[in-house]
């Protein structure tokens, strides 16, 4: 397919008025893959709601039911960032295969434990743990698989989609475990999910994806998690993207890591109250995806996120006061309608916001601050309902929830409608390295020198301002910007790379908008010729 100037590519609002939400169902791969997270999710649901219902039989602590939900997502929080890397840098078909595997053995190590009659409260959280280290291999990576299965056009719609296979996994998983735990016990659902993860891991390696190493070579992986940092840290999208979703998650999790207490509570309430409550969170997530098409195109992200996030604290406040499942019901249905909202609102924004050499690893930060967020919120909830009671908890986190967005979306710019183009550049550098490597081994010096008009120089230095952070996201471990006393026209740009590999990794790294703010360096350059770049080594 041709490459799409940037005044043809569609703007994040324009595209959802052109694709259905159904549309990436269309290709064969993504819904292969599609169907392999919704039953992979389901296994996920299915082991929470049998860990969460099982931590309530050992212990009536609201402390430890809550930090069954820490323990499944704080690994996706510790340990995102290194898988994230592997996803870029190994198979990503493989690196998937191995994560159901891995889930599978977690499930059977459970299983044998319930038969043994040897669970306790700690060992529960520690295969709930394990668990959640197959999770932080796992979502990277499919994240990063994504975008390379549909066009660029049909992005939101098929992120979309991976909401619905969530919810609907979060209605379709509570009710298999709960009809397994209320008819045959809790060790046939952690079996079953043992069964289906196999089964899955199986299904994707009948996948035919063709992985195309490096030309330079694999990435260390230590690089790699440096590179990835740095990228993230550079981008203002993906530093707002953050907060936000810290905020929204740090808040929103309250509601399902105290859940359990809130089901038994209820008048009548018991499992099937609790089964009933997720499921109509699922319910309410689902309906709203098939209606964020004409959301996006009404509403900017950051007002979707907003408001979403006031509905989902609404929601948290109702269920406060709920007094029975009529009343609770309908707000888990509009709690899920706002947290696929904002979820898919900020997904869509950092799968923009990435390109693809770094987009795994970018990805699982993002994953990393929805984990990070829940464990501790899971953890501080719970703590705070141990100290006062499960409403008064509830209460705080839905006001705080509210404050917290609107000072971030106040305060903390994204640039929406400034996206760069992130797709690969198509043209390549006019004075690029010599193909040959120096003898010498060390890192890398290279200078750029610029001839400037003096009366344009504040503008010059507000280009260089955004290469500086363009360099360093492509990975370049030092930049400096330096200016000739003696000739006030002359500018010299300084910028170190590790290693020349990892010099030569910066080129392969080009979008598209790297050219663009290229042609605009160029544009204050004066000489007759382009500015004269020079290459050192370092000698140690």
């Amino acid at each position: 397919m041709p490459p799409i100037s940037p005044q043809e590519m569609p703007s994040a609002r324009a595209l959802p008025a052109r694709v259905g939400p159904l549309e990436p169902l269309k290709l064969p791969v993504f819904r292969m893959l599609w169907s392999t997270w919704l039953i992979a999710n389901i296994c996920m649901w299915m082991n929470d709601v049998a860990a969460a219902w099982m931590m309530t039989s050992l212990t009536t602590s609201p402390m430890w039911v809550a930090l069954v939900q820490s323990a499944s997502t704080l690994p996706v929080f510790l340990l995102g960032l290194p898988s994230g890397a592997l996803a870029d840098i190994l198979d990503r078909r493989r690196w998937l295969v191995a994560t159901q595997f891995w889930l599978a053995g977690a499930a059977i190590v459970l299983c044998a434990a319930v038969v043994l009659d040897l669970m306790t409260a700690p060992l529960l959280l520690a295969l709930t743990f394990a668990n959640g280290i197959g999770l932080a291999m796992r979502w990277p990576v499919f994240s990063a698989i994504v975008p390379e299965l549909v066009p660029r056009t049909q992005l939101p719609a098929a992120l979309g989609l991976n909401g619905i296979a969530m919810n609907a996994s979060r209605i379709i998983g509570p009710l298999l475990a709960g009809t397994l735990i209320a008819s045959a016990g809790t060790v046939w659902v952690f079996g079953l999910n043992a069964v289906m993860c196999v089964a899955s891991g199986f299904v994707v390696l009948h996948w035919r994806r063709e992985h195309t190493p490096s030309p330079l070579g694999r990435e260390k992986l230590v690089s790699a998690i440096r590179v990835g940092v740095q990228f993230v840290r550079q981008s203002r999208r993906m530093r707002a993207v953050l907060t936000r979703v810290a905020i929204s998650f740090l808040h929103s999790t309250a509601l399902l890591a105290l859940l359990p207490l809130l089901a038994r509570n209820l008048h009548g309430g018991g499992a099937g109250t609790f089964t009933l409550l997720l499921a109509a969170m699922g319910a309410g997530a689902i309906v709203a995806v098939l209606f964020l098409p004409r959301l996006r195109q009404a509403m900017a992200r950051d007002q979707l996120v907003l408001r979403g996030t006031m509905l989902q604290s609404a929601a948290a406040a109702v269920m406060a006061v709920a007094p029975n499942a009529w009343v609770a019901v309908p707000a888990m249905l509009l709690s899920g309608m706002a947290w696929i909202t904002v979820a898919n609102s900020l997904s869509v924004s950092a799968q923009l916001a990435l390109p693809d050499w770094v987009r795994a690893r970018g990805m699982s930060m993002y994953q990393m601050g929805i984990m990070g967020a829940s464990a501790f919120g899971a953890a501080l909830w719970g703590q705070v309902a141990e100290i006062t009671s499960l409403y008064v908890s509830l209460g705080v986190a839905a006001a705080s929830g509210v404050v917290c967005m609107w000072t971030a979306v106040r305060y903390v710019t994204d640039g929406a409608g400034e996206e760069d183009d992130t797709r690969p550049a198509t043209q390549g550098w006019a004075q690029g390295p010599p193909d040959s490597p120096p003898d010498e081994q060390g890192r890398v010096i290279i200078t750029v020198e610029y001839l400037i008009d003096p009366s344009r120089a504040a503008a010059f230095r507000l280009v260089m301002h955004e290469t500086r952070r363009a360099r360093l996201s492509q990975g370049a471990i030092a930049w400096e910007l330096l200016h000739d006393i003696a000739e006030p026209h002359r500018y010299v740009e300084q910028i170190t790379d590790e290693t020349w590999t990892e010099h030569l990794r910066r080129f392969h790294r080009a979008t598209a908008a790297d050219m663009a703010l290229r042609e605009r360096r160029l544009a204050f350059h004066k000489g007759e010729s382009l500015p004269v770049i020079t290459r050192y080594i370092v000698h140690r």
